[in-house]
């Protein structure tokens, strides 16, 4: 992709509503724009990042059984009705009354809709277990919306959903999902650390939230430095029954409001205190919907039971910004390679220079023939100019191609994570570049 040709309005200025880190840069490096308080518009290089975060949650949920569904933003305030959440909901809810006055919703969650899909069409034990997922916009009137897409009011979200005949299938499927969420933040590049959670309106009894630690995390954690000895690399493949699952899930980790200093079982020297930004919350809350809804199947013994449930959600949108608190530094966004909305930029120091213009577009045709995406900058623009916008929209790697260099017959190949810096030859850059995506 030519830069020249692109949509990415980079701002050199911190605008002044954004008071942390993700939002000043998401901001400044073009991948949003506000609309109006809570809600933005997606601009290309923020929509690549949000489809690459959705193609990792897409692939670690079909690698767990789940299926994929799409189910609409707007649902019936009848089966709120149904389940009791419609009043208890509070004003979160966006309520709409179409031009029937009919009560409808702009859904925050959809644990009613799909519990009404499901009772539909299942009427068996044989068709269980079942697990429906969609990633979809959803919609929480916020009082304060803030922190940019941390808090906003209209979000994306995986949300997935168990069907089971008894407790201890369900149980599996949350352990299905609990391994599946660590591997999705693995792959992310990122250390999910599952804390004991409240299951607040959604319900049930057993709950946890995935944090991802960062200095300006929204939560207080308190947890046992023993996890902090668990590489997060070994989550990559870890699947249901692995002993992992069963030592994160009983290891102390507890959010601030859930912490008791009192009742803490771990000593104070082995104590670890961080911040942490929840990205995730998976729930098991047994009949509470299939019993309000008449969820039911025919039993191996022929009568009808209510089967059970559970609900798994990750801030997709959310998580864009997570992970630029996460992985930044004084010049801009660094990009985990899973996600990156581009592999590698190419910087034309000269421009209009023949032998610059040829070099640099022959290791853009390479690179791209080897199925990497390159972001070519061939702007008539500065040096300085050049170099700043690369580093502020994070790109793993950086090619830059000038006369100096090619006297000599080299390019200068940059990793945006450690700033270190390399002379190659042309066939070396191509070869380091595309061995370091494979």
């Amino acid at each position: 992709m030519r830069l020249s040709r692109y949509y990415l309005p980079v701002l050199k200025e911190t605008p002044a509503e954004a008071s942390i880190v993700s939002h000043q840069l998401m901001l400044r490096a073009g991948l949003v724009r506000q609309a109006s308080a809570g809600i933005y518009a997606w601009l290309p290089l923020g929509l690549k990042v949000l489809k690459n975060i959705e193609a990792v949650v897409r692939a670690e949920m079909n690698r767990a059984g789940a299926v994929e569904v799409l189910m609409p933003t707007i649902q019936s305030a009848d089966l709120w009705r149904e389940s009791g959440r419609y009043d208890d909901y509070g004003q979160e809810m966006l309520r709409i009354t179409d031009r029937h006055d009919r009560d409808m919703l702009f859904g925050p969650t959809n644990e009613e809709m799909i519990t009404d899909l499901f009772r539909r069409d299942v009427r068996s034990y044989k068709d269980l277990p079942l697990n429906l997922y969609h990633i979809q916009w959803k919609f929480r009137d916020e009082v304060r919306p803030r922190f940019g897409v941390m808090r906003g009011r209209e979000f994306s979200m995986k949300d997935a959903y168990s069907f089971d005949l008894d407790e201890a299938g369900a149980r599996a499927s949350y352990e299905a999902m609990f391994a599946a969420y660590l591997r999705t933040f693995a792959r992310l590049g990122l250390r999910g650390i599952p804390v004991r959670a409240d299951t607040g309106p959604i319900g049930g009894d057993l709950s946890h939230e995935f944090h991802i630690l960062a200095d300006t995390g929204e939560s207080a954690l308190f947890y046992d430095k023993a996890l902090e000895d668990i590489a997060s690399e070994t989550m990559r493949d870890v699947m249901p029954g692995d002993p992992i699952i069963e030592t994160l899930q009983n290891i102390y980790a507890m959010e601030e409001g859930q912490h008791d200093p009192e009742a803490c079982p771990v000593d104070a020297a082995s104590l670890s205190t961080k911040r942490g930004i929840e990205v995730g919350h998976i729930f098991f809350f047994g009949t509470k919907y299939s019993d309000a809804m008449g969820a039911k199947v025919q039993g191996p013994d022929g009568g009808e039971v209510p089967v059970q449930m559970g609900s798994y959600g990750i801030g997709v949108s959310r998580l864009v910004g997570g992970i630029i608190e996460a992985s930044h530094d004084d010049e801009g966004i660094i990009w985990p390679e899973a996600i990156t909305p581009f592999h590698v930029g190419i910087i034309n120091l000269r421009r209009g220079d023949a032998d610059v213009d040829g070099a640099s577009e022959g290791l853009e045709a390479d690179l791209e023939r080897a199925g990497l995406e390159v972001l070519y900058d061939d702007r008539d623009e500065r040096a300085g100019v050049k170099f700043g916008s690369m580093d502020l929209i994070g790109l793993p790697y950086q090619v830059t191609i000038g006369p100096r260099g090619l006297k000599d017959g080299v390019f200068e190949v940059k990793t945006r994570a450690t700033g270190e810096k390399q002379t190659l030859s042309p066939d070396e850059t191509r070869n380091f570049i595309t061995q370091a995506f494979r």
